[in-house]
């Protein structure tokens, strides 16, 4: 289950990966994103178990030889995750949700996080790129849902995954909005044999930033 789990865990955004972050001063050396959640009583209603919250840290060391600064970025991971059942495979946790929330780093009302230009087959390609857990990606369809408090796009992709050595085709579900200072970036992936859709656009409707205490 390792692949999967990376899969799960594959849109910890790198946020200081911009060159422009530079430009920061030496006094804001560290952007730490809010965590952001599912409501739990929609987290019940669909069968997704929380998986806990990490920290993703990207730190780069910024400016001229001898007057470098370190600058770091902290966002957030939240998982969730279901038990399914799939031929061959028999009883696996294959249904996964994450939602990040990464800090927008915006200096003099600039927003030097890449993140905020990414659209959604940005980010898919970001995953397939950095981690190789998906393959043979596809745009499926688009809908409009409200996130936060704001309209945005969650766009759907057929792809491939390697689950215990068997391919597995997958939906993958992505969108993204910003909410404050942070963007918030929900992924949601299930096998194609079984129709997890509604669940998946349940939990994306039901994120909470900041999450509750």
């Amino acid at each position: 289950m390792r692949r999967h789990r990376l899969l799960a865990l594959s849109l910890i955004l790198l946020a200081a990966t911009s060159g422009c972050l530079g430009l920061l001063s030496s006094g804001a050396t560290t952007f730490e994103a809010a965590p952001a959640d599912v409501n739990s009583a929609a987290a019940d209603g669909t069968g997704f178990e929380k998986n806990g919250t990490r920290d993703s840290v990207a730190t780069r060391e910024l400016g001229p030889a001898g007057a470098t600064e370190t600058v770091k970025v902290v966002s957030k991971v939240t998982t969730y995750e279901k038990t399914l059942e799939i031929p061959l495979l028999g009883s696996t946790r294959l249904g996964v949700f994450s939602v990040v929330s990464t800090p927008a780093v915006e200096i003099a009302g600039q927003t030097f996080n890449p993140v905020g230009d990414y659209s959604n087959d940005r980010l898919v390609q970001t995953i397939t790129d950095r981690f190789g857990t998906l393959s043979n990606v596809e745009r499926v369809s688009e809908r409009q849902i409200v996130v936060s408090g704001t309209e945005t796009t969650v766009t759907k992709y057929a792809a491939t995954t390697t689950v215990e050595g068997r391919e597995i085709d997958v939906f993958v579900h992505v969108t993204k909005v910003r909410d404050g200072e942070d963007f918030l970036v929900g992924v949601g992936v299930y096998p194609q044999q079984l129709d997890q859709e509604s669940e998946i656009l349940t939990l994306m409707r039901a994120i909470e930033h900041p999450a509750e205490s």
